[in-house]
């Protein structure tokens, strides 16, 4: 409904059932999804069988028998170099964002100072682990 007052021309509300149509192709299909994976588990419930065993209940290994405890101790130095790895994938998602940024007018100075700042940060996290030996492989 459209109503013409002066040089301004008002809408009536009447686009409200379209967008929220679509939300409701959204939601409905939201829901179906959820029915399938429902009736996938359940047809898997109620066509497996079950026989319980000491050997389907004993647990499993990447095809090795379990011997022993069940505790393992791992060596650090391989959470350390997962954690250079973090450092050096964070280092390249900001820095791929930040070089389209700094081709834009007005934020060259700006954008310049906070990269160089990141890249110390990350340069005297580097410097550390190179002292502290990490970066030895042995």
């Amino acid at each position: 409904m459209r109503e013409t007052l002066g040089a301004t021309t008002v809408v009536a509300a009447d686009t409200a059932p379209g967008y929220f149509g679509s939300y409701s192709v959204v939601g409905l299909l939201a829901l179906l999804g959820v029915l399938f994976v429902a009736a996938a588990f359940g047809a898997g419930r109620l066509l497996r069988p079950v026989v319980p065993t000491p050997e389907k209940l004993m647990t499993y290994e990447c095809g090795v028998d379990p011997v022993g405890e069940g505790w393992a101790h791992t060596q650090v130095r391989y959470y350390v170099y997962a954690f250079l790895y973090v450092i050096f994938a964070v280092d390249s998602i900001f820095l791929f964002p930040w070089a389209t940024v700094f081709a834009a007018p007005g934020y060259g100075a700006a954008t310049l100072v906070e990269m160089f700042i990141f890249l110390g940060f990350l340069a005297v996290g580097l410097l550390y682990a190179y002292k502290k030996g990490v970066l030895t492989w042995t």
